[in-house]
């Protein structure tokens, strides 16, 4: 058991699964949480960790004008000026990006294959060439119950000739999805995405992606996702998606 707390707070710096809790109890549809963040995800963000990762969700080299902009237009509403000076919370929030779960030092403490472990990285993180594959940024706004994703589509997640893999758009929409089902819901895992591809994105293209809550039904979320170029006027996909909270400690104690 103290094993499995241990890895439990490794687990807290995180989104999709890198933003999840380890016991996080989802919120009732007649909760009133005290402020717009779930109470799960204001555990996250006041719990320290003794380690430190490269947040990947932050500006870099490798982002176009389009990227930039977008992701200014977002994260200038993550804080609001107040009229007496100072700043609050605005209505959106950036959710941080690593690489993986675990640190070395956790390693011992685990029965699976180490060696494999050692080597684990997030997939959607696993390419660490600069805009070589998925570059991307998600916001969330916990009053709209929304998530926006901005995705530059690298040269490495060709399908079609000169265009985007669709199952690389697929990751995308799963792993903005997965995010979201987390904020509203706790700890959520993909019971099914149904995608409907209705136009090729170009190669090296900036894209939209947005979900949005259809409904909640005990431990099921309900989600609605299209992913659109950046003014909205062309649909690529629409996506409905179901996601089922569980108790994440529960896989890390297969592992131990």
């Amino acid at each position: 058991m103290q094993t499995i707390t241990r890895l439990g707070r490794t687990l807290k710096g995180f989104h999709h699964f890198e933003s999840v809790l380890p016991k996080a109890t989802p919120l009732r549809s007649n909760s009133e949480p005290t402020s717009s963040t779930p109470v799960w995800t204001r555990r996250v963000q006041t719990t320290s960790c003794s380690f430190k990762l490269k947040d990947l969700s932050l500006p870099n080299s490798s982002w176009s004008s389009e990227m930039m902009r977008l992701y200014e237009h977002y994260n200038n509403q993550c804080e609001v000026e107040l009229e007496g000076g100072g700043k609050r919370e605005g209505p959106w929030k950036r959710m941080p990006s690593y690489d993986r779960f675990f640190k070395k030092e956790d390693l011992g403490r685990l029965s699976s294959d180490k060696t494999i472990l050692s080597k684990a990285r997030l997939f959607i993180r696993s390419i660490r060439e600069l805009g070589a594959a998925f570059e991307f940024v998600i916001f969330n706004n916990s009053e709209e119950q929304k998530c926006v994703g901005i995705f530059q589509c690298g040269p490495l997640l060709e399908g079609p000739p000169g265009h985007v893999h669709g199952g690389a758009i697929a990751t995308m929409i799963d792993t903005l999805a997965g995010v979201h089902a987390n904020q509203l819901s706790g700890s959520s895992v993909t019971v099914y995405l149904n995608i409907t591809y209705h136009s090729p994105i170009p190669l090296g293209s900036t894209v939209l992606i947005e979900s949005s809550l259809d409904k909640k039904e005990g431990r099921k979320t309900f989600l609605s996702c299209k992913v659109t170029n950046t003014d909205g006027s062309k649909v690529y996909t629409e996506t409905a998606a179901l996601f089922l909270f569980i108790e994440i400690h529960n896989l890390i104690q297969e592992l131990c």
